[in-house]
């Protein structure tokens, strides 16, 4: 659970021993000790937070950095979840091997997609410009329907057709990065990253429009 818009009961939060400090992803470790605690963790759809974003590639990188190396920390954390029952053995064998899936093995293997098309220019140009294609559109399909069920306007997604040139590129070292400090087993620092302020903040629309069912309706 993404700490900007988590919330905790503080007895649930006493349970397992506060938020933790030993890992640098605490809001997935948290939400991971939460599980294991039978505690269940639920989305709330109509809960909003603002966050402030990497104004840099550099702070972009140190952020991704640390929450791919904290995740890893907590997955580490909490494998034996996959020998438990109930909410902890879910997490265990179907949430760590997801993260363990998508979040490492796959970013570690997808450059291969990159070179194959590179090397597609001076082989076959023609096929490779549509595998291309075809790649970037498989990406844009999810960020259309993500954005059609927020009611978002769809035209930042012209930004998808940048993404796989230098974002993902990123992504791919961070991961790598991530995987080496870990197996190095090197302590990563916080990364704190420079606060600029410069986010304009929108005014919140109210949840209900019957304010005598606000105190029932809202988490």
């Amino acid at each position: 659970m993404p700490g900007a818009v988590g919330g905790f009961r503080l007895s649930a939060l006493q349970e397992v021993g506060g938020v933790p400090e030993d890992t640098l992803a605490e809001d997935t470790d948290l939400t991971m000790a939460l599980e294991r605690a039978d505690w269940a963790v639920t989305n709330q759809e109509s809960a909003r937070a603002w966050t402030e974003a990497s104004a840099s590639l550099g702070q972009l990188w140190r952020q991704r950095y640390r929450w791919c190396y904290g995740t890893l920390q907590a997955m580490w954390k909490h494998r034996g979840a996959v020998f438990e029952r109930g909410l902890g053995g879910r997490l265990g064998r179907r949430g760590l091997p997801y993260l363990a899936l998508y979040q490492v093995v796959l970013p570690v293997l997808a450059p291969a997609i990159d070179v194959f098309a590179v090397l597609s220019l001076f082989t076959d140009p023609a096929r490779g410009a549509w595998a291309w294609f075809g790649f970037l559109i498989l990406q844009l399909i999810p960020a259309v329907i993500a954005f059609r069920l927020d009611n978002e306007r769809l035209r930042p997604l012209w930004a998808v057709l940048l993404q796989p040139v230098v974002y993902r590129q990123l992504m791919y070292l961070v991961v790598i990065q991530s995987v080496v400090t870990a197996i190095a087993g090197a302590r990563l620092p916080w990364q704190k990253l420079k606060r600029t302020g410069t986010a304009a903040q929108a005014a919140p629309e109210p949840l209900l429009e019957d304010p005598a069912t606000t105190a029932i309706r809202q988490p």
